[in-house]
C-alpha cells in the first residue's frame, strides 16, 4: 500500500472550502487505498484530513514531536503514532514513510514542508511526486512565482515539472500514478 503525506495547516484557515476539500482529499486517500501520513495534530485541517480517512476505514499515520503533543492536541485514534524529538526528525520521518507529498493550504510550515521535499527531489534525494493542492486558488501566487524562476533562470524547466500545482484530484492523481510509474514504484 502506498503512502501520501499531506502538510496542511492546523487550522481551518477563512474559507469554508479548505475544510471541504481537505474532507474530500481524506475520502479519496481511502478510496484510492492510500495511506495517510501527516503531522499527527487533531485540530485545523490536519484533523479534517484525518478524520475523514478514518472514517473512511483507511490508515492515518501521525509523526509529532513531543514538544507539540499538547499544543497540536495529538490525535487520539491513529493507525500508528510517532513520536519525535525535533521538527528536523519530524520531517525526515515524514519523508522516509511517505510515497508522494501533497500539500494543502496552510501556512509557513506548510509551506517550509513541501518546499524542502521539493527542494530534495530537484536534488535526487529521492523519486516522489510533490504537488500543490490549489484549493480556492491558494497556491496562484507561488505558482506565478515559480514560473519566474524558470523565466529568469533560477529553476530548469525539468525541475519545475517535477512539482504539480492543481486543483483536481484527477489531475493530482495522474501526475503521481505517471510518476510513480516513471521512477518504477510499481515493481
Amino acid at each position: 500500500m502506498k503512502r501520501i503525506a499531506v502538510y496542511c495547516g492546523s487550522s481551518l484557515g477563512e474559507a469554508h472550502v479548505y475544510e471541504k476539500e481537505a474532507r474530500l482529499l481524506g475520502e479519496w486517500l481511502t478510496q484510492n487505498r492510500y495511506d495517510l501520513v501527516f503531522g499527527g495534530g487533531q485540530i485545523g485541517l490536519m484533523g479534517v484530513v484525518a478524520d475523514a480517512v478514518l472514517r473512511g476505514q483507511g490508515r492515518a499515520i501521525g509523526v509529532m514531536p513531543d514538544f507539540l503533543q499538547d499544543g497540536e492536541r495529538a490525535h487520539n485514534g491513529l493507525t500508528e503514532f510517532y513520536t519525535v524529538s525535533s521538527m528536523h526528525e519530524r520531517k525526515l520521518k515524514m519523508i522516509e514513510l511517505s510515497d508522494a507529498f501533497i500539500a494543502l493550504p496552510g501556512g509557513p510550515g506548510t509551506l517550509e514542508e513541501i518546499s524542502e521535499v521539493y527542494s530534495w527531489r530537484r536534488i535526487d534525494q529521492h523519486q516522489k511526486p510533490c504537488v500543490f493542492y490549489n484549493v480556492n486558488g491558494f497556491y496562484d501566487p507561488l505558482a506565478a512565482f515559480f514560473s519566474q524562476m524558470v523565466s529568469q533562470g533560477f529553476l530548469s524547466e525539468a525541475d519545475y515539472h517535477k512539482v504539480l500545482f492543481s486543483d483536481s484530484l484527477e489531475t493530482i492523481h495522474d501526475f503521481i500514478r505517471r510518476q510513480w510509474e516513471m521512477n518504477g514504484y510499481f515493481k
